[in-house]
């Protein structure tokens, strides 16, 4: 079931159209990476669902009804440009927006010295936020976020300002919240990142939706019949046979093994292409190359790029 949808989503500023007829749909409990270059939309598209901004034209739903203002009290936005009050203290600033997320002094309390004691701050209770690093005050940030458990959890760009250790330890937070049941739309330039946490995205490039797509289907989707063999004992030409049938695209050799790329002609089976190999060579590996994300990413836009301006 899907726990938001944005249908034919249109928002122009000024006469710059940020916004053209986009739409998506957010399962329950699944990560849904907002993709796209810088000014393709998404951050519009965020405020719109958070009723920062309301859309020209479109329909908005939340739980299979048309979304309502009292709706945003279901809602946690981690911004990509943080606003923590920098001469409040972590602790009362906390408890503060705890509250104003509609939770009680004693719960806030006690969920935040559960969030604190996890993520390791709790001895940054009593000091203002300006004396915190970066990535401490994204941790106070992410805890005030997520502390009122909302239906759906909205992160634009989450890992700024954090290392590795904090940054798979967030990851990992992410997950964990999935897995307890919250949706979530997460927006990065990080593709390594997507394809570890998100289960759907959706690629918005010049204002328009131009991918969306399970994580595995996209990648499939755009799969090049490129095979990586590792063999030995090169015992034959490898234009002999093997040329004829397949695009040989690389061919490298050290003193032990010998790697190839190749690509199936149209027509051909990666079977046919195993079991002229096994005629031929001992093959120590034989896998097909999928693109990653960062390069459907590129090539998905790069082409979106081509066709605006022609």
């Amino acid at each position: 079931m899907d726990l938001f949808q944005a249908n034919n989503i249109v928002k122009e500023y000024a006469g710059h159209v940020a916004l053209s007829t986009v739409s998506i749909s957010v399962k329950e409990a699944s990560v849904f990476g907002l993709l796209g270059p810088n000014g393709a939309g998404k951050t519009t598209l965020i405020r719109i669902i958070n009723q920062i901004t309301a859309p020209d034209s479109g329909e908005l739903y939340f739980e299979g009804r048309a979304l309502k203002a009292d709706d945003i009290s279901q809602i946690g936005y981690l911004p990509e440009e943080r606003g923590l009050y920098k001469k409040m203290k972590v602790g009362e600033q906390a408890l503060y927006l705890a509250q104003l997320k509609g939770m009680s002094r004693k719960d806030a309390l006690k969920s935040l010295k559960y969030w604190f004691e996890k993520f390791e701050i709790q001895a940054w209770w009593g000091k203002k936020v300006e004396e915190l690093s970066k990535g401490m005050a994204q941790k106070v940030q992410f805890i005030t976020t997520v502390i009122h458990q909302p239906k759906l959890l909205i992160f634009d760009e989450p890992f700024t300002g954090f290392d590795p250790i904090n940054t798979n330890l967030v990851k990992n937070e992410i997950l964990e919240l999935k897995k307890q049941g919250t949706t979530i739309i997460f927006s990065t330039h990080n593709m390594s990142s997507v394809e570890e946490i998100c289960d759907h995205i959706a690629l918005i490039n010049q204002s328009k939706k131009i991918l969306d797509g399970q994580i595995d289907d996209v990648k499939q989707r755009f799969k090049t019949n490129t095979f990586e063999v590792i063999y030995r004992d090169v015992a034959n030409d490898l234009d002999h046979g093997l040329g004829v049938h397949f695009n040989i695209l690389e061919h490298t050799q050290t003193a032990h093994l010998n790697q190839m790329k190749i690509q199936l002609k149209t027509g051909q089976t990666n079977n046919e292409l195993l079991k002229l190999l096994m005629n031929q060579f001992e093959i120590v590996s034989f896998n097909e190359l999928i693109p990653s994300m960062n390069e459907v990413f590129i090539n998905v836009v790069e082409q979106s790029n081509r066709v605006n301006k022609s």
